[in-house]
């Protein structure tokens, strides 16, 4: 844990800001890349991708701030305080605004959103992958205390006043976790670029297995009560992992329908 890089007179340049640039960096070329393997333009699609970071930013904080809703009505100078810059926010928060932008560029450049699809979803697993390693600089986004081995503690007292890590305590890696399985997300998506059966596929999959994948670690995650819903039961982002796996789903099974609907070329068309 490494929250800070250097200081120089009033300015300071925090690990967990350098790693969400690079990683929006990362996950832009990695999207441009697999627009070109797929046949789209890759000006598009960084276009897009320029989009989609500025509202997976806003997503993301806005989440937050709906999800703590009562302690920000409590304190509403924390608005505008350091920790919520710094916090990573809701991801999912993040995703939604993101395909709202998404949705609303690609209907205006007339583009197919499955097609653009399956061009960003592993920018945004490499993205997501070095944003963690942000996440783990910064102390956010803890997991819940556990005497198992691989239980790591925090001892930066600044990073407790930012973003109000507990310190001395071994808790669950979930930064560390969320980031290697998003490592493993996009070698998944990767491999299956060169055998996808259907546009889409690539959406599809990534919308399901995060969405597992989520909804499993939250269970690991620290959440205040208050974050909580149905009696404490569940968090907004296992909600929200629901949907997704569901949209990821019913895209896999709407597309394969459509392809397979298809009739075979005959050999005087071949």
């Amino acid at each position: 844990m490494f929250p800070r890089l250097f200081t120089w007179g009033s300015f300071t340049l925090h690990t967990y800001g350098l790693l969400v640039a690079i990683g929006f960096l990362a996950g832009i070329y990695t999207a441009q890349r697999f627009a070109r393997r797929f046949g789209l333009n890759p000006d598009q699609i960084f276009n897009l991708s320029v989009y989609l970071a500025i509202g997976a930013i806003v997503g993301a904080k806005l989440f937050l701030i709906l999800q703590d809703w009562r302690f920000y009505l409590r304190h509403p100078g924390q608005l505008l305080s350091l920790s919520l810059l710094e916090s990573a926010g809701i991801f999912y928060g993040g995703l939604v605004v993101a395909l709202l932008v998404s949705v609303f560029y690609v209907r205006r450049q007339k583009l197919s959103w499955l097609a653009v699809g399956d061009a960003v979803v592993p920018g945004v697993a490499v993205g997501h992958a070095i944003g963690r390693l942000g996440c783990f600089s910064a102390g956010c986004c803890w997991g819940k205390p556990t005497s198992l081995p691989w239980g790591i503690t925090f001892t930066s007292q600044y990073a407790h006043q930012t973003v109000g890590v507990p310190l001395g305590i071994p808790l669950q890696p979930t930064e560390l976790l969320g980031s290697a399985a998003e490592v493993v997300l996009f070698i998944i998506l990767w491999r299956l670029a060169s055998r996808r059966k259907f546009t889409g596929q690539l959406t599809a999959v990534y919308l399901v297995l995060y969405g597992i994948w989520r909804f499993s670690i939250d269970f690991l995650r620290y959440y205040s009560p208050q974050a909580l819903l149905f009696h404490n039961t569940l968090t907004a982002a296992q909600l929200t992992s629901i949907f997704a796996m569901l949209l990821g789903l019913g895209i896999f099974v709407r597309q394969a329908r459509k392809t397979e609907s298809r009739p075979a070329p005959t050999a005087a068309s071949a």
